[in-house]
């Protein structure tokens, strides 16, 4: 099967861990800032030895109140101080990649991209320098946006083989304007990584693929780069069943 992985925070390893062992599943593993704030050296030696399956890793970055594009240069101060910790982990347990939040909301930033843009690029230039150094990529994934157009910006200004797009499912399920067949012309050259998990357009339910409204016949058969990291949302061990069972159709 391809290179699939288990979306798990950290902090909920350890009362998961018999079953990550048994299916010996490669993880994404998501640092909250408040875990950050606490965990060692000595905390990520004793994961991999949790872990001495040698699994592929990645890691989902922290994102609530963090804002890579801000406007404001003390609040991008603070966001890069904390995605620079997690490329520190990053390197630490040698993973494939790290995800990142866009932070754009059209609202916010009353409907001018290019603000967000310009401040994005003094976030994102050195962070991508330094996970190139350390072969790392970064993929940004899309949240609240409604098109692609933004995300693509970025894409072409960075230019980078380090800097791709982890492309949510669910979030484009709940959030978009345009056809999925928009959003795939703009960004499947730069797609690295997926998030797959569904709903039925209430809410970010985290759903098994298949059990909610997007069309994941039609994604596949869009996407190009069927060598990219495939993540499962899924939030409870049945629902990642479920999930990994219906991706094998499609892999």
């Amino acid at each position: 099967m391809a290179d699939f992985h288990v979306h798990i925070p950290y902090e909920k390893i350890d009362s998961h861990l018999s079953f990550i062992r048994e299916q010996r599943f490669n993880l994404e593993i998501y640092f909250s800032s408040k875990t950050l704030d606490s965990i060692s050296r000595q905390d990520l030696a004793s994961l991999r030895e949790k872990l001495d399956y040698n699994p592929l890793l990645t890691i989902h970055a922290p994102f609530m109140d963090l804002s890579p594009g801000a406007i404001d240069s003390k609040v991008r101060a603070v966001t890069i101080e904390r995605f620079s910790h997690v490329l520190n982990i990053a390197e630490a347990l040698k993973v494939k990649a790290v995800v990142f939040h866009s932070g754009y909301e059209k609202w916010k930033y009353s409907l001018r991209p290019d603000l967000w843009l310009d401040a994005s690029l003094e976030t994102w230039r050195p962070l991508v320098k330094r996970a190139d150094d350390g072969g790392v990529k970064i993929a940004i994934e899309n949240i609240f946006e409604d098109e692609p157009a933004n995300l693509k910006l970025l894409m072409q200004e960075m230019s980078s083989k380090n800097l791709g797009i982890c492309f949510d499912t669910g979030h484009l399920n709940l959030f978009s304007k345009v056809k999925l067949e928009d959003w795939m012309e703009a960004l499947n050259p730069y797609i690295i990584e997926l998030h797959l998990h569904d709903n039925n357009r209430t809410s970010d339910q985290h759903l098994p693929i298949g059990e909610g409204t997007f069309d994941f016949d039609k994604f596949f058969s869009l996407l190009e780069n069927k060598n990219c990291i495939y993540t499962l949302e899924a939030h409870n061990a049945e629902d990642v069943r479920k999930s990994i069972e219906r991706l094998r159709k499609y892999l």
